[in-house]
């Protein structure tokens, strides 16, 4: 029956690690039955990404409709993003709790890289979202001052914890306390 029912909306749902973009296509039909249809893994590159898109585009029926779902991981779903933005594509980053907390309600038995692609998809197919808009760019920086900051009280408490160990054991070195 798939080939009389119209396509409503499709996604790629994509789950974002360090060196890879696991991504799954699904796409809704009129009777509102929810297909995951093809899956795949890129390199999270510059290259992977335009492999990726170039896939996705033979995958699909309407590529210019196609909406990219993807957690927001760290910093490695930024570079996708920011690449699928620039060639605006409609792209919506969603916080990584939301998709876990639709994951637990949808019953899965073993998260996978690819069961996470698809809940991501899925998520995408039944809700509306709305467009990632890229953050200013003194947000950016802020952000990257803040981090640099946390790290840096991190290894001040540390240093501050091994100099306080180092002065209360038995017998401590003299060297070391200087």
């Amino acid at each position: 029956m798939r080939q009389l029912e119209k396509v409503l909306k499709e996604v790629a749902g994509i789950d974002v690690a360090q060196k890879e973009l696991v991504v799954s296509l699904g796409r809704l039909l009129e009777s509102l039955s929810i297909e995951i249809f093809a899956y795949k893994v890129f390199v999270n590159s510059d290259k992977g990404i335009q492999s990726m898109i170039e896939w996705v585009s033979s995958c699909c029926e309407n590529a210019a409709q196609m909406r990219y779902v993807m957690e927001a991981t760290g910093v490695y779903h930024e570079r996708l993003a920011y690449a699928l933005e620039s060639m605006n594509i409609d792209v919506s980053v969603i916080l990584p709790n939301k998709i876990s907390n639709y994951a637990r309600s949808l019953d899965i038995k073993t998260i996978t890289d690819k069961t996470a692609s698809q809940a991501i998809a899925q998520f995408g197919l039944e809700r509306k979202l709305d467009n990632w808009i890229r953050p200013k760019d003194i947000y950016r920086e802020l952000k990257q001052l803040t981090r640099e900051r946390d790290q840096i009280v991190e290894e001040r408490s540390m240093v501050k914890n091994q100099r306080h160990a180092e002065k209360t054991e038995a017998m401590p070195n003299q060297k070391s306390l200087l």
